[in-house]
């Protein structure tokens, strides 16, 4: 019988590496809904290939787009309030990977609706870990993290969260375009360079992230609040190869040391199947250890004036707040105004800094996330503040 699968965020590069895999796998997988927020026409040519009769498409301008062009024997919906009509019962697995603080909602509404959710929806564990964890636990929904980095600490656990034995997990980071560049030089960079990854083919938005770090920082609060451990007992270490992913040193002295090649459809792959034989990704007989990098691994301590955002993590709360919810929506809204050419690249870090050190921002660190839209309320605060700076 053919597993059931959805993508929430099909035409981003997460969920078209996913249909990539499910293509060679078609034999094995019925997909049963995609989403997307604009790109009805990148949706319509996966839903032909896949033959799926569900779409979702956010914005309402390209949902009426979309609804004047679809195909008589498509649904498409403009939010995820029908998913119930769209599973009457569980599917066996559903990829969430919408990018940013819209994929909050969609992630806990469909957690009652899969056996399996793969969450590569960072802004949501950030934000509502706790809230994801109790539908987990309410509706017996397996969670497997996405990220290279949080796969590989999941996998070296055992395939589980349980961190009771860990004294330290090292993340690491490349370093990004700008890692032998003078910081003096940041704001002479272009854009073209600032989003164009050494390593990683991914989105303008997560390029911009991982060129300051920020994308790390981020990467330290999901392991802080995915593992149960305290921020001391996570680091950076920057590794320009970037095929070292992750570092266990455990409480027993032994030490864990996940590496894979530089390619997001290993921990895809994986959370789809990881015990398949058969899977896109193992038909490739071309494995062998790249003796080349393990000898000459290159890991160090990240230079904090050069990337001063990293020390965002030392002023963090350690229970679950809302200020976490300010420190993403505050970045996103930059970054967004970096993109359409608004401030200047080295203005990111100065504004945030700014902002979240404010006496009306720091409030939040007090407050507890009960709710989905308590986040949803501190996010149109922090991005009303901004552009009232802008205005």
């Amino acid at each position: 019988m053919k597993k059931k699968v959805a993508i929430l965020g099909s035409t981003g590069s997460i969920g078209q590496s996913l249909l990539k895999i499910l293509y060679k796998n078609k034999s094995d997988y019925e997909v049963k809904l995609l989403s997307a927020q604009k790109n009805y026409k990148l949706l319509f040519r996966q839903a032909n290939i896949f033959k799926v009769k569900n779409l979702i498409i956010t914005d309402k301008k390209y949902y009426n787009i979309a609804k004047s062009k679809k195909n008589k024997s498509i649904n498409i919906y403009n939010n995820f309030e029908k998913i119930e009509k769209i599973f009457p019962k569980k599917i066996d697995y559903v990829m969430s990977s919408i990018v940013g603080i819209d994929g909050l909602r969609p992630t806990i509404k469909i957690i009652k609706y899969t056996k399996t959710i793969a969450i590569a929806n960072k802004e949501s564990i950030i934000c509502a870990w706790n809230l994801i964890k109790d539908k987990l636990a309410k509706y017996n929904t397996k969670f497997i993290p996405v990220d290279s980095e949080h796969y590989s600490i999941w996998h070296a656990l055992n395939n589980n969260i349980d961190s009771q034995n860990v004294k330290k997990i090292y993340l690491t980071a490349s370093g990004g375009p700008l890692l032998n560049i003078p910081k003096k030089n940041f704001n002479k960079m272009k854009l073209n360079y600032i989003v164009k990854h050494p390593n990683w083919s991914m989105g303008k938005k997560i390029s911009v992230d991982s060129s300051n770090l920020m994308n790390k920082v981020f990467e330290v609060i999901e392991a802080k609040k995915l593992f149960n451990v305290n921020y001391d007992q996570i680091d950076i270490l920057i590794h320009p190869d970037s095929y070292i992913h992750a570092i266990i040193y455990f409480k027993n002295k032994m030490i864990s040391i996940i590496a894979h090649d530089t390619t997001m459809d290993i921990p895809i792959a994986n959370t789809l199947d990881r015990n398949k034989k058969n899977i896109y990704l193992f038909k490739n007989n071309s494995f062998n250890l790249n003796l080349k990098k393990l000898n000459n691994l290159t890991l160090k301590k990240v230079n904090q004036k050069k990337f001063p955002l990293t020390k965002i993590l030392e002023i963090l709360p350690e229970h679950n707040s809302l200020f976490e919810t300010v420190l993403v929506s505050a970045n996103d809204k930059l970054v967004d105004l970096y993109l359409n050419k608004k401030i200047k690249y080295i203005e990111i870090s100065n504004i945030l800094f700014d902002l979240i050190n404010s006496k009306e921002m720091k409030k939040f660190k007090k407050m507890y996330p009960k709710k989905i839209s308590d986040i949803y309320n501190v996010h149109n605060i922090v991005q009303l503040k901004i552009n009232s700076i802008f205005s």
